[in-house]
């Protein structure tokens, strides 16, 4: 199997629908997902199943007890930490295949100690109007597009 463009990492997700959809969007742009426990919900739930339609079976998709479970299993050249909380844009960095980009529950965020004790590896959506932030799988979107903006991934529909 061909190496995913980038290891997208939901630690400790909450809302079903949410990471259905992230799943969806990893199909369509080959990432593997990466689920950090504990999870707001079931892996049966029918709303994450409903969200990532049919695409759920050929996704490449991995659980794990910890991020820093994660951290051993896969061993990322780069990873990227996704916050409000952040200084750093997320197009100030050269993403590179095989990069890992994380990114906290719906309600909380990730956990500020990660952001303090990895200040460059800490970006941010910028969010000039006004709304505190944009819903976790439209935030998956950009940074992964983005990525692949930059890694000059294209695409040809068969």
């Amino acid at each position: 199997m061909k190496a995913p463009h980038f290891h997208v990492v939901l630690v400790e997700p909450e809302i079903p629908q949410n990471t259905g959809n992230i799943g969806r969007l990893c199909v369509g742009s080959h990432c593997s997902l990466h689920l950090v426990q504990p999870l707001g919900f079931s892996l049966e739930d029918r709303y994450m199943k409903r969200a990532g339609l049919d695409y759920w079976k050929y996704l490449d998709w991995h659980l794990h007890n910890s991020f820093e479970e994660f951290m051993e299993r896969v061993s990322p050249k780069n990873f990227y930490f996704f916050s409000k909380k952040a200084s750093k844009e997320y197009w100030d960095v050269s993403f590179q295949q095989g990069d890992a980009l994380v990114f906290g529950k719906e309600t909380l965020g990730l956990p500020e100690i990660l952001i303090e004790n990895y200040p460059e590896q800490a970006l941010k959506i910028p969010m000039p109007g006004e709304t505190r932030s944009i819903n976790l799988a439209n935030s998956v979107a950009v940074a992964v597009y983005e990525g692949m903006r930059q890694l000059h991934v294209s695409a040809s529909i068969d």
